[in-house]
């Protein structure tokens, strides 16, 4: 898991990269949370939906936000972190040109970056969104939603609501050619302590009949 240095739009970006053996394997770019909150590439939920990528075979990605850790910027309300994502993509590209697919990820605020990501890159064709946050920011954009993928919930969140996120993935998987799966984990806070086992194995078991 060799920490690398990329070039980013407001300075260097920090991230940590797991390189397949397979040259046609997948591609997964994987966002953490809110920077202003703490959220780090090293935050638990972050690093388990990086392993799920892993045990699958991806080539996969986490890194830190502008301003978070030794990446160089400040934070950016969103948009900036979004240039963030897509210039990391960019980079992932580059380094495997012959990705059989491309897949973004995201928890909570990394989770709306994500799908913010998706809708500029015709590329990705496949997303795991845990937590999303529906009740504190506007996903009005997936209009429509243009791929299928997975939202995780946990029945226990005390900060992203549950039955918003249940709402979000019914009325994305209204539409047609999409598929929004939605998974929840039972009594998993929004940390998912205790539940990081069973976020890895949703997500395994979901890029298994999906990949």
């Amino acid at each position: 898991m060799p920490e690398i240095v990329l070039a980013g739009p407001a300075g260097r970006i920090e991230a940590k990269y797991h390189k397949s053996y397979r040259t046609d394997a997948p591609v997964a770019i994987v966002l953490h949370p809110h920077p202003l909150h703490g959220g780090t590439m090293n935050n638990k939920v972050t690093y388990s939906t990086y392993q799920a990528f892993v045990q699958k075979g991806f080539n996969v990605m986490r890194f830190n936000f502008r301003g978070v850790g030794r990446s160089e910027g400040v934070f950016d309300n969103g948009e900036g972190e979004l240039a963030d994502a897509a210039s990391v993509l960019d980079w992932l590209q580059g380094d495997n040109p012959n990705a059989s697919g491309f897949w973004v990820a995201g928890f909570s605020f990394g989770a709306w970056i994500a799908m913010q990501l998706l809708m500029r890159r015709p590329e990705i064709n496949g997303f795991i969104s845990v937590s999303p946050p529906a009740n504190m920011y506007d996903f009005n954009f997936l209009a429509p939603c243009p791929v299928s993928g997975l939202m995780i919930q946990g029945t226990g969140d005390e900060i992203v609501s549950f039955d918003a996120v249940e709402t979000l993935a019914k009325k994305l998987s209204a539409q047609k050619a999409v598929t929004v799966s939605f998974e929840k984990i039972e009594g998993a806070d929004h940390f998912y302590t205790g539940k990081l086992n069973s976020l890895i194995d949703t997500i395994g078991t979901y890029l298994e009949a999906h990949t």
